[in-house]
């Protein structure tokens, strides 16, 4: 069973459009979780059941529009890339992507 935070983050991950990005830190304020951006990634990483293959993880990067590193996982990297790439996110020659066109802003109710 998941905790309470790790449901939150997950049903924002899963309100992200496609074609659309949002930052860690982005996610844990609208989960209510403020200045809690590594729980999201540790949340993400732990995505592994059958049930949680709606979660659109590869739609969460850093603040610096940056796909982040994970420790010795350079195929995730590689899949989140291409994941977005197919979405029609683009990224710059440095591997960033600009927030300022690509961040999701979620729309009040």
């Amino acid at each position: 069973m998941r905790s309470p935070a790790y449901r939150a983050i997950y049903d924002i991950v899963r309100r992200i459009p496609r074609g659309r990005v949002a930052t860690y830190g982005q996610v844990a304020t609208l989960a209510g979780l403020p200045g809690r951006a590594r729980q999201v990634g540790y949340a993400l990483h732990a995505l592994r059941d059958p049930e949680d293959r709606d979660v659109p993880w590869h739609r969460v990067i850093n603040a610096r529009g940056e796909i982040s590193p994970r420790a010795g996982a350079g195929l995730e990297e590689h899949a989140q890339h291409q994941l977005l790439q197919a979405e029609g996110v683009t990224f710059d020659p440095h591997g960033r992507v600009d927030l300022t066109r690509a961040r999701w802003e979620l729309e009040a109710p």
